[in-house]
């Protein structure tokens, strides 16, 4: 029994790896107390403070999601922050996992609840990142408009998907692609081989996450997939897949003036910082 829980606990690690937690869709929703959810109100209101205050028409958010420090992940989902085109202002458009269906779906979530998803209410971290005017305005219309974004959707969605596969996405790679649909040069090619072609050229770097023997449960998840892992060897077992740090990597390089701040909340209430350097691990006040 106790194996069985230990790779339980394990698949559902993992399974959230470079994605949101996908599992959060298809269970119930933790149980948080009052003060937790006051918390994280707080938490909202500091991010809707701070995209009002910059006034760009979208922005990159990211939440972490359960604890994958192990495997030197803070962020796990992202998705755009839209001022207009959604049903609220600064809803985040993103990709998800639809449990009941078993299949990739587009969902545009308030801000409220994008916070809400966070796995930890005690010690929560959000990012965001502010592209230049000129790609900004370009991808917030790409993003506003449900038929562009949708042309950038993969039929199977995989947690682990491969960063350069058109087979497979995770929530993570949706975004970039949307990204480089945007800001690319019209092409003949499908929307998704030219969006990977424009990444490859511009230098995108996925992260590469050591995984151990865990990568042996992905037969146990309809999230997870090993079919198509150029770096996935027995000896080393990696995945090269698109997580949020990739994501703002690769907007830095590419934008250098583009602007990132990083919001907390912990023990010692919210904190907010700007700049790319990361916040302390255990939202602490800045010296």
């Amino acid at each position: 029994m106790r194996a069985a829980s230990s790779a339980l606990l394990a698949l559902a690690v993992l399974a959230a790896l470079p994605a949101q937690a996908s599992m959060r869709f298809c269970g119930l929703p933790p149980d948080r107390s009052v003060a937790q959810e006051e918390r994280l109100l707080l938490l909202t209101a500091a991010v809707k403070a701070e995209l009002q205050r910059e006034g760009a028409p979208v922005a990159l958010v990211s939440r972490s999601g359960l604890n994958l420090g192990r495997f030197g992940l803070r962020y796990t989902h992202a998705g755009w922050s839209l001022r207009e085109g959604a049903d609220l202002p600064w809803a985040v458009r993103q990709l998800y996992f639809d449990c009941d269906e078993q299949f990739p779906r587009l969902f545009d979530q308030g801000l409220t609840g994008f916070v809400r998803g966070v796995d930890d209410p005690e010690l929560a971290f959000i990012s965001v990142v502010w592209l230049p005017q000129g790609p900004a305005q370009a991808l917030a219309a790409a993003a506003a408009d449900k038929a562009r974004a949708l042309s950038l959707q993969s039929g199977r969605y995989s947690a682990n998907a491969y960063a350069f596969s058109t087979r497979s996405q995770n929530c993570n790679q949706w975004a970039l692609e949307l990204l480089a649909h945007a800001v690319a040069a019209p092409s003949a090619q499908p929307p998704r081989l030219a969006a990977q072609a424009w990444l490859r050229e511009a230098g995108y770097e996925p992260s590469v996450v050591n995984v151990g023997a865990w990568w042996g449960l992905s037969a146990l998840s309809p999230w997870l997939h090993n079919d198509e892992h150029p770096l996935l060897q027995p000896d080393q077992p990696r995945y090269s897949v698109s997580t949020p740090e990739s994501l703002e990597a690769f907007i830095h390089q590419r934008w250098p003036e583009a602007q990132r701040m990083e919001l907390c909340v912990g023990p010692h209430g919210v904190q907010v910082a700007r700049g790319w350097a990361a916040l302390n691990a255990r939202c602490e006040p800045q010296s």
